[in-house]
């Protein structure tokens, strides 16, 4: 028989304060919110995003902020050292929120530079993740990955190709993370469908910030989208963030390898 693992808080969601978790992209609707809720809970929590988000949005005060370009290996590799200097190389979490949605087309009419970004931004940066913080974590002793895919990874709709070829690979991608790193390190996936943030808008640093997606969908289009849902509404970002706080946590111990699709039950799989 196997030893009997301690018992869980129910009352507790997310992880334990004073754990140390980073948060990748964690400027735009769903990061900022999910940093927010970790500071709040007395969880240690480092911020990456790009320059110019970082200047124009802002981290939260409590939040250790670096510049980080999801595009760039040696731009990677320098915010991931930094992280590793904030804890001393030790780190209990990460999530990995980056991405960027090209555009609603076939693919062959996109270009070979915009498939490159999109890849670069969606799938690679996830890859350049896991390579510079997976030791951290060995370290430690202990981690939860959790990354982050759509419900287009497995419904594929007209025009979603590219976007969706990139996000089916995170969820690849994260099944190889699991398998590998077994049983001290966990990595998860979260497949949200439509949510009301910026990013439809192709992202946070090209939207300007604005957080409502609706404003992006003509009435049609939303109506559309809205007769799918069982839930009956589109996803608000704290529907997104409680998922990932439960992955985070202990709570979530036994699950690995798993994609946690949110989207009102408009895909059940």
């Amino acid at each position: 028989m196997t030893d009997q693992p301690t018992p869980l808080d129910f009352a507790r969601l997310g992880p334990q304060p004073g754990q140390r978790i980073v948060v990748t992209g964690g400027c735009g609707g769903i990061g900022r919110r999910l940093v927010e809720a970790l500071l709040d809970s007395g969880v240690e929590t480092v911020v990456l995003d790009l320059p110019e988000v970082l200047a124009r949005l802002h981290a939260p005060e409590r939040a250790v902020a670096i510049e980080y370009d999801a595009r760039s290996i040696d731009g990677t590799a320098r915010a991931f050292q930094s992280v590793g200097e904030v804890w001393g190389g030790e780190i209990d979490g990460v999530v990995h929120l980056p991405g960027f949605l090209s555009r609603n087309v076939p693919i062959d009419q996109i270009s070979v530079e915009e498939w490159g970004e999109t890849m670069d931004v969606n799938l690679r940066s996830a890859y350049l993740m896991a390579k510079h913080l997976l030791p951290m974590m060995r370290k430690a002793g202990r981690g939860a990955i959790v990354l982050t895919a759509s419900g287009l990874a497995n419904v594929v709709e007209k025009g979603t190709g590219t976007y969706s070829a990139t996000k089916a690979g995170v969820i690849a991608l994260t099944k190889g993370l699991a398998r590998e790193n077994a049983p001290n390190i966990r990595a998860n996936v979260i497949a949200p469908g439509a949510v009301e943030t910026a990013f439809l808008r192709g992202g946070t640093a090209r939207s300007g910030g604005e957080t409502n997606e609706l404003q992006v969908m003509n009435e049609d289009q939303f109506e559309k989208i809205l007769a799918t849902v069982p839930l009956g509404r589109i996803a608000v970002v704290d529907d997104i963030v409680g998922s990932i706080l439960f992955l985070l946590s202990e709570n979530s111990r036994f699950i690995t390898g798993h994609t946690l699709h949110i989207n009102g039950g408009r895909l059940m799989v």
